[in-house]
């Protein structure tokens, strides 16, 4: 007989592995499951940069694109939402309830180097992905000669 290592999925995510994560989880998590107000999530946000754009992908599956708000502020991008909790099946009791509801907002100042009038959002597969292209006439680069 061999000693298996019981893991309770459901207590993983109290238990941070590293200090970084530790500290991850303080600033990115949100209230409802540190037992705050269950009114609000926030979701995952990728942000990869290429040489013509800058590329947001929100993690929000579940969500119709008319949930999702997209806007443009003073060279701030905000992104919210609400996940509406959708009690359709009434054949058994919930033991676990794991997906977050409620509103979300997340921010992301921009750099000055982007054409702020180009951004696209598209919605697919729960996935919002969010394309802010580069100015070209601002990506200048030029080499300074040192003297």
């Amino acid at each position: 007989m061999s000693i298996v290592r019981y893991s309770n999925p459901v207590w993983n995510d109290f238990v941070p592995t590293s200090f970084s994560a530790l500290i991850d989880r303080f600033f990115n998590d949100s209230l409802a499951r540190s037992g705050g107000s269950t009114q609000s999530f926030v979701p995952r946000v990728d942000v990869v940069e290429t040489d013509k754009a800058y590329e947001l992908n929100v993690a929000v599956p579940g969500m119709n694109k008319e949930d999702i708000k997209v806007d443009l502020n003073d060279n701030v991008l905000t992104i919210s939402g609400e996940r509406k909790f959708r009690n359709e099946k009434n054949d058994g009791n919930v033991r676990i309830l794991e997906t977050q509801y409620g509103t979300f907002t997340r921010a992301f100042t921009l750099p000055e180097d982007v054409k702020t009038d180009a951004i696209e959002a598209h919605y697919t597969n729960g996935i919002l992905e969010v394309t802010v292209p580069k100015d070209e006439k601002k990506l200048v680069k030029s080499t300074i000669k040192v003297r």
